[in-house]
């Protein structure tokens, strides 16, 4: 790994140092370039147009936590596999509902988000056009935890849900589905922070959202009891961990679209065969950028660990971790247009934010590499 392509700044240095001068678009190549082929020396016309797309940033999710859409970039950076593939890669941390503007308007090329839905709903909002690359999580992420008396989900009637900022939308249609709805049989308040063991013992609330990779596992860190209902379980569709772009760069530089994927889904690979080795590279980097999020070995190698599990789990046989699943994908835009994710818009379909380029990455369940 090249020491100067982990950029160790703040997402607002990011933002102030391309806002003025904005970010030098680089030559594009629309010619067709030689396909990458198992084994063989990447072709010399490929490795030209990779290099005309110029310095790729790449911003993380939430710091350099080692979660999927961030883990992955992280190890793939860590064994050299954009160097590999001709592409000039850098890192800077930031956090996902951040991201959607800096690659919308090309302050960086591609980023980190929290789901499938969440990139189609900034997209639709802004009128930005987001294109995905890859979605490590068929299924979604977030639970709800509620405290030790709570016995069902009926119990949140009646009662107050911490949230930070506002309900997840997968928790949304969980509890409706149970006749719950948020301002009628239950409400919310806002809680502050990242700390789970503060926001559960708030005594006017009967639980917090969470995600099924950090909350459950801390509060147990810490001894703090809870029941737990995943919405994976309510058989709610969902998607986490998304890399995405903007069709601009897509359509400019497409050989380097589908070596960053390539790469990145080598670097999933690689965090699902160790995980804690890949949370050890992304603390590292958490560390040398001032841990200003208080990361810790133990809860970024449970994190790594559960959500490779999730990610394992719900995917189809003969598939490489990392591929969109259309069908499910289109599953989650339809449900959750029903909670008003996406205002008065009407979603895209599926295939239409999705990159098609899956079949040039893979062949027979793995990952087309050079030799």
């Amino acid at each position: 790994m090249s020491a100067h392509r982990i950029l160790i700044t703040s997402l607002a240095a990011l933002v102030i140092s391309t806002a003025g001068c904005g970010h030098d678009a680089p030559t594009s190549t629309l010619d067709p370039v030689p396909p990458v082929v198992a084994g063989e020396a990447i072709p010399t016309e490929r490795c030209d147009a990779n290099r005309q797309a110029g310095p790729i940033t790449f911003v993380t999710g939430f710091d350099y936590a080692a979660a999927a859409s961030i883990i992955e970039v992280i190890a793939a950076e860590t064994a050299g596999y954009y160097d590999d593939l001709c592409l000039d890669v850098t890192l800077v941390p930031g956090f996902s509902t951040s991201n959607y503007p800096l690659v919308a308007s090309g302050q960086a090329q591609f980023a980190s988000g929290g789901s499938f839905s969440e990139t189609v709903a900034f997209g639709l909002a802004n009128e930005a056009d987001l294109a995905v690359v890859t979605v490590a999580g068929a299924k979604p992420i977030e639970t709800l935890l509620l405290k030790p008396e709570a016995t069902s989900l009926d119990d949140v009637a009646g009662n107050t849900i911490g949230v930070k900022g506002k309900l997840p939308p997968g928790v949304e249609i969980m509890l409706s589905q149970a006749g719950l709805h948020e301002g009628e049989e239950f409400t919310t308040i806002p809680v502050d922070g990242f700390d789970p063991v503060a926001h559960m013992s708030i005594d006017e609330t009967i639980g917090i959202p969470g995600w099924r990779s950090f909350e459950p596992a801390y509060l147990s860190q810490h001894d703090v009891p809870f029941v737990e209902f995943a919405v994976a379980d309510a058989g709610v569709p969902g998607s986490f961990g998304v890399i995405f772009t903007s069709r601009e760069f897509a359509d400019a530089h497409p050989s380097a679209v589908e070596d960053f994927a390539r790469a990145s889904m080598r670097g999933l690979a690689d965090v699902i065969a160790d995980p804690s080795a890949a949370a050890s590279h992304a603390l590292a980097l958490a560390e040398a950028n001032g841990n200003p999020n208080f990361l810790s070995f133990e809860t970024e190698s449970a994190r790594a660990k559960i959500e490779a599990t999730l990610i394992v789990d719900a995917l189809p046989d003969g598939m490489v971790a990392g591929t969109p699943l259309v069908d499910r994908l289109q599953d989650e835009l339809d449900a959750y247009a029903e909670t008003g994710l996406f205002g008065e818009a009407t979603p895209p379909a599926a295939t239409e934010v999705i990159i098609p380029i899956i079949d040039t990455i893979t062949d027979d369940g793995t990952i087309i590499w050079p030799g």
